[in-house]
């Protein structure tokens, strides 16, 4: 499903259609509008309904509270200056994307195998990825997700 229209990536559906996607339960698959309303309302935050949420994520509604925002962010884990900030939002979705690929078993297993290898080594390792990479028609860089 696409987002938003190409050049609005910093709107506000746009960072919340990411955390969304990127951001899940240990379940797998998204967060369910009614199991982020039921959390932020179980944490004493403000009253919000799934409804609204999914209004805010499609864009149909995009002037929340404060307060409704600082609880999004509370629930996705991000500080609140992710949708108000636009140089925070991009450091914070880089960092989504380090933890995202992580998730991946067989990353994860390579980076931490690689871990206290010299800057020389690392730097040969790399470009073994990127060759590897290239060999299978992948992008030299992975993109970066909001980046």
């Amino acid at each position: 499903m696409p987002d938003t229209a190409p050049g609005d990536e910093r709107t506000l559906a746009a960072k919340l259609n990411h955390l969304f996607r990127t951001i899940h339960p240990r379940t797998g698959g998204e967060y369910s509008f009614e199991e982020v309303a039921t959390a932020i309302r179980d944490r004493g935050g403000p009253t919000i309904s799934a409804t609204y949420i999914w209004q805010l994520r499609k864009g149909i509604r995009d002037n929340p509270t404060k307060r409704h925002l600082e609880a999004l962010a509370g629930f996705f884990g991000v500080p609140p200056a992710y949708f108000f900030d636009d140089a925070a939002a991009k450091r914070i979705d880089a960092e989504l994307a380090l933890l995202s690929a992580l998730r991946d078993a067989s990353v994860r297993q390579i980076a931490l195998r690689a871990a206290g290898l010299s800057p020389k080594s690392l730097d040969a390792i790399t470009e073994m990825v990127e060759r590897v990479r290239e060999l299978e028609g992948l992008p030299g860089n992975p993109p970066v997700q909001g980046a």
